[in-house]
């Protein structure tokens, strides 16, 4: 009787435990998530409705944090594949090297879906789909808002790019630079990567102030918003009036962005969702289901946000980031 209690007992256990794991009872897929990192708040706010969007589909997610380094993400990877997870998120650090770990995903029949970011390859039949903006209008959007507001007058521009080969930066400058290249009158002067962080952002804000000249900067141009959060404390330091003297755009919309902008330290921002993995988990449960191919590419919404509604913006969203 003592072996049989011990041995239902043991059962249990095992049954919860795979139901805690997701792999079966009501748990549903298990999915391994290849994090870029935790460098910015719009990237915090992905990672948290990630969890949100798994909890809600009784989903198993496993995160892995890869500190924006793309080898930690191969290895993310490949510890997926050995794990035998049912799908794998992926939001790429930068845009190439990914065809080998990709390959080994897709002979384990490991579907692959992209998150916020695009990848060069020559084998698109690597991944499965990808939900992203379409960062090239981000970079328009922010270049027609910024030439519109400067009119006709002399405008020298400071660029802060996002991470060096990075699918963001590549398309948010070239979509930037498109718009401005319409007005003879708006220059980029120097264009540099602040690599997404806020730290970074500032020394190279420093560095611009002291080699274009303060004075002459008319706008500066953030590939995200927490870059401009630290070029804005650059300005303020060196005594400008950022938002008045220095008109910004940046990109992302988190809460600070807003915050900045409803005491008039900054102008404007182009909206990126952090709502990313519930489409993807949907797409993914959807093809283990049927096994029917998704759409390649699901665009996310995209929306330029001004200073007359930051404040209301910013006491709507402050809580979910």
């Amino acid at each position: 009787m003592k072996r049989f209690v011990l041995a239902v007992s043991v059962a249990a256990l095992a049954l919860t435990a795979c139901d805690e794991a997701g792999s079966g009872g009501s748990g549903g897929m298990v999915v391994g998530f290849s994090q870029i990192g935790s460098e910015s708040g719009w990237r915090t706010a992905e990672t948290n409705a990630a969890r949100t969007a798994a909890k809600q589909r009784g989903v198993d997610l496993r995160i892995s944090d890869a500190q924006q380094r793309q080898e930690n993400q191969i290895k993310a990877i490949r510890a997926f594949i050995a794990q035998g997870v049912d799908g794998i998120l992926l939001a790429p650090v930068v845009a190439t090297g990914w065809d080998p770990v990709l390959r080994e995903a897709k002979t384990a029949n490991i579907p692959v879906i992209l998150l916020d970011r695009q990848i060069e390859t020559q084998d698109p039949g690597l991944y499965l789909s990808s939900v992203t903006s379409d960062q090239v209008l981000e970079g328009r959007m922010a270049g027609d808002w910024l030439v519109k507001e400067v009119g006709g007058r002399d405008c020298s521009v400071v660029e802060l790019q996002g991470t060096v080969g990075s699918s963001p930066a590549i398309a948010r400058k070239k979509g930037f630079d498109e718009a401005v290249a319409k007005a003879a009158n708006v220059k980029v002067v120097r264009s540099q990567s602040g690599d997404f962080t806020r730290s970074k952002a500032k020394e190279v804000m420093e560095s611009a102030i002291k080699s274009v000249g303060g004075t002459t900067i008319c706008a500066v141009y953030a590939h995200n918003d927490d870059m401009m959060i630290g070029a804005i404390q650059a300005l303020k330091e060196a005594g400008l009036r950022p938002g008045k003297d220095v008109l910004t755009v940046s990109i992302d919309a988190v809460p600070d962005i807003f915050k900045a902008m409803a005491e008039g330290d900054a102008n404007a921002t182009v909206e990126l969702t952090p709502e990313m993995a519930a489409p993807a988990l949907d797409m993914l449960a959807a093809y283990k289901k049927d096994g029917k191919a998704p759409p390649k590419w699901q665009q996310t919404p995209t929306k330029l946000y001004l200073q007359d509604t930051a404040a209301a913006e910013y006491e709507r969203r402050k809580d979910l980031y």
